[in-house]
C-alpha cells in the first residue's frame, strides 16, 4: 500500500530541550524529478495561541530570478511576523515572497524563511502550496519516476477525510434506551469481533456481514467508512484476565483458518468495494512483550510464553497481510498509549516489536495504513494546565509522582511523538494515527480550570491534571470519566481522526468472578476494593462497583460518561 500524498506528508519532529514538541511535514515520496517544487513547513513551536513555522521551499524547474510561495489556510491562522520573506496575509490565503537577498534560486536550490502566528482550535497544516503558481509536492506529468504502483489498487490518504462513519444499530440503541442516551447514539463506534462466533453473529446478534450490508444502507451516495476491531489473539492480553479470549497460546492455526481467513474473506467480497473499511488491529498485544516479559517487575508468566513463542508477532503479521490484500481495506495497528509505552525504556523498544509484526507472515509495512492508541483507555487528550518542560519547585514535572519520568503528559502529544518513532523504525512516512476519545473527556465538576498549586511538583500536577484517575496504569471501567472529543477526521498533525473505538457503555471487565462461556476472567483490576499491584504502582483500581463481563452492557457507566464529557453534552 503507496501512501503518497496528494500535497505533504505530516511527520513529527521530536525535539528535547526547552524548545518542546515540534510538529513538521516533509514532502511525499514522489520522484523528486517529476515534482516541480517541493516545501517541507515545519511547526516548530506551539502553544495555545501561537506558534512558530520554518518553511523550506525546494525548484526543481528552471531557475528562477525571483519566487513567491502561496498557501491557504483551513482555520484561523494568522501571520504576524516573519523573517526571510515577505510575508502577507488576506482572509486566509497567504504569500511569501522572496527578500532581495534570496531572490535566485537554481535548479535543485533551496530557499528557507520562518514566523510567527496565532490561532486557536486546532493549527492544521496547510494542504497544497504553490510556487510561481505550480502546485508543489505532487507529481507533474512529466513522466519522471514515482512510487511503484499499489499492486492493491488505490487507496486515499486519510480514509476519514470526506466521509460519513458507521453507526452501529445495535449500539445506538442500546444507548438511546438510556436516559439521556439519544445525544449521543448517532455517534460511530467500532464493531468487535472478538471471538470466532462474532464473525456470524453472537446469540442472533449482528455478524460482519450484517453490519457490512447496513453500511451499505447507510452509505448512500457518499463516502462511508466501517471501523473493525480484529481482536482474537491467541494467549489475548497476556497480562489481564478481563479481557482474555477463547484462544490457547498456542492455537495460531486456529486464528488464522477459522478467524482470519473467514473475515479477510467477506472483506473482499466486491458487494463491499464502496466502504471504506478500517481494522484495527488486536489491542493491547504487542507492547506486552516490552513491558511485562523478562525480569521486569510487572512480568507475567503468560507474556513470557507469548514473547517465546512469537505467536503475538505471527498473528498480527498474519491480519495484516490478508486483511490488507483488499484495496478498501485500511489497517491501523493497535499501539498501547502514552501510560503504557511512553517511557524510555518502552518507547523505541514498542515501535520495534511492532514492526517485527508488520513483517512477518508475509505481511509488510506497506500492509499498515497507521496506528491507533488510547483504545478503551482513559488518557486524556490533552492536558492544558502543565507541560513535559515545566519545572515547579526545582523540579521538572517528570519528576512527579503521577508523570513518573514519562516523557507525555498526554495522548495527543505521544501520539505524534510515537508516530515519528515508528516512521524512524522503518513504518512508511505517509501513516496516520487515530486516538479513541470515547472515555477520555474528563469533564464535569472535577475537571480543573488551571494549574494546581505551585508547593511542589506533585501538588502542581495533581491540581492541574485533567485526567483525574488514582494512577495512570487504572483501567478497568474508571469512575470520573466521561465522554472525550466527537469523532472528527483531520484533527491534529499526524492524526487522521479521532474516533469512538470503544463503544461507551460497553464494560471493561466484572468487579467480581462471573462464570461464562466467553474465555473472560476476573481481573482485580476491575474489583473496587482492590489495592494494585506493581502495573498500578499498588494503588486503589479507582473500577466502579458492580460491572459486568467485558462488552457487556454497563449502564451505570454509561450515565457517569454522559454526565462527566467533555466537551459536555
Amino acid at each position: 500500500m503507496s501512501r503518497t500524498r496528494t500535497a505533504i506528508l505530516a511527520a513529527l519532529a521530536l525535539v528535547a530541550g526547552a524548545s518542546g514538541t515540534a510538529f513538521a511535514v516533509v514532502p511525499g515520496d514522489v520522484g523528486a524529478a517529476a515534482v516541480p517544487c517541493t516545501v517541507d513547513y515545519q511547526v516548530q513551536n506551539q502553544w495555545d495561541t501561537g506558534f512558530t513555522a520554518a518553511v523550506t521551499v525546494t525548484n526543481n524547474g528552471a531557475a528562477k530570478s525571483s519566487w513567491a510561495l502561496k498557501w491557504s489556510y483551513a482555520g484561523n491562522q494568522k501571520v504576524t511576523s516573519g523573517w526571510n520573506a515577505k510575508l502577507s496575509q488576506s482572509g486566509t490565503a497567504v504569500t511569501a515572497a522572496n527578500e532581495s537577498y534570496n531572490g535566485t534560486l537554481a535548479t535543485g536550490g533551496s530557499a528557507g524563511f520562518g514566523f510567527q502566528g496565532t490561532y486557536s482550535g486546532t493549527n492544521a497544516i496547510p494542504a497544497t502550496f504553490t510556487l510561481d503558481g505550480v502546485t508543489c509536492n505532487v507529481d507533474d506529468g512529466s513522466g519522471g519516476p514515482t512510487d511503484p504502483p499499489d499492486p492493491t489498487g488505490p487507496k486515499v490518504d486519510n480514509p476519514y477525510s470526506g466521509a460519513k462513519v458507521y453507526v452501529n444499530p445495535e449500539w445506538s440503541a442500546k444507548a438511546a434506551a438510556e436516559p439521556g442516551g439519544s445525544r449521543i447514539s448517532n455517534q460511530p463506534t467500532g464493531v468487535w469481533l472478538d471471538r470466532i462466533a462474532a464473525i456470524n453473529g453472537v446469540n442472533g446478534g449482528m455478524g460482519l456481514r450484517d453490519h457490512l450490508d447496513t453500511a451499505l444502507t447507510q452509505k448512500g451516495s457518499g463516502e462511508l467508512v466501517v471501523q473493525l476491531v480484529i481482536y482474537n489473539l491467541p494467549g489475548r492480553d497476556c497480562a489481564a484476565l478481563a479481557s482474555n479470549g477463547e484462544l490457547g497460546p498456542t492455537e495460531i492455526d486456529r486464528y488464522k483458518t477459522q478467524y482470519i481467513d473467514p473475515i479477510a474473506a467477506i472483506l473482499a467480497d466486491p458487494k463491499y468495494a464502496a466502504l471504506r473499511i478500517v481494522t484495527t488491529i488486536e489491542i493491547d498485544s504487542l507492547p506486552n512483550l516490552v513491558t511485562n516479559t523478562g525480569s521486569r517487575p510487572t512480568a507475567t508468566p503468560q507474556c513470557d510464553v507469548m514473547k517465546a513463542n512469537g505467536n503475538y508477532q505471527k498473528g498480527v503479521g498474519y491480519a495484516l497481510n490478508k486483511l490488507g490484500d483488499a484495496p478498501n481495506v485500511y489497517n491501523y495497528i493497535d499501539a498501547g498509549h502514552h501510560g503504557w509505552i511512553g517511557w524510555d525504556d518502552n518507547f523505541a523498544a514498542s515501535a520495534t516489536v511492532m514492526k517485527e509484526a508488520a513483517t512477518s507472515e508475509g505481511a509488510t509495512v506497506n500492509d499498515v495504513h497507521g496506528f491507533i492508541t488510547n483504545t478503551a483507555n482513559y488518557s486524556a487528550l490533552k492536558e492544558n494546565n502543565f507541560t513535559i518542560n515545566d519545572n515547579v519547585a526545582g523540579k521538572s514535572v517528570r519528576e512527579s509522582k503521577w508523570v513518573d519520568w514519562n516523557r507525555y503528559v498526554d495522548e495527543l502529544s505521544f501520539a505524534q511523538g510515537f508516530r515519528n518513532q515508528l516512521v524512524t523504525t522503518g513504518f512508511n512516512s505517509g501513516i496516520g494515527m487515530l486516538i479513541d476519545t470515547s472515555r477520555n473527556g474528563w469533564g464535569g465538576t472535577a475537571r480543573p480550570t488551571g494549574p494546581g498549586a505551585t508547593t511542589t511538583v506533585d501538588t502542581y500536577i495533581d491540581g492541574g491534571r485533567y485526567d483525574r484517575r488514582i494512577h495512570i496504569g487504572n483501567w478497568c471501567n474508571q469512575s470520573g470519566a466521561g465522554l472525550g472529543e466527537r469523532p472528527q477526521a483531520n484533527p491534529a498533525t499526524g492524526i487522521d481522526a479521532y474516533v469512538w473505538m470503544k463503544p461507551p457503555g460497553e464494560s471493561d471487565g466484572s468487579s467480581q468472578f462471573i462464570e461464562n462461556p466467553e474465555g473472560k476472567g476476573f481481573d482485580r483490576m476491575c474489583d473496587p476494593t482492590y489495592e494494585g499491584n506493581a502495573r498500578n504502582g499498588f494503588n486503589m483500581s479507582g473500577a466502579l462497583p458492580n460491572s459486568p463481563l467485558a462488552g457487556h452492557w454497563f449502564s451505570a457507566q454509561f450515565q457517569e460518561l454522559m454526565k462527566n464529557a467533555y466537551p459536555a453534552l
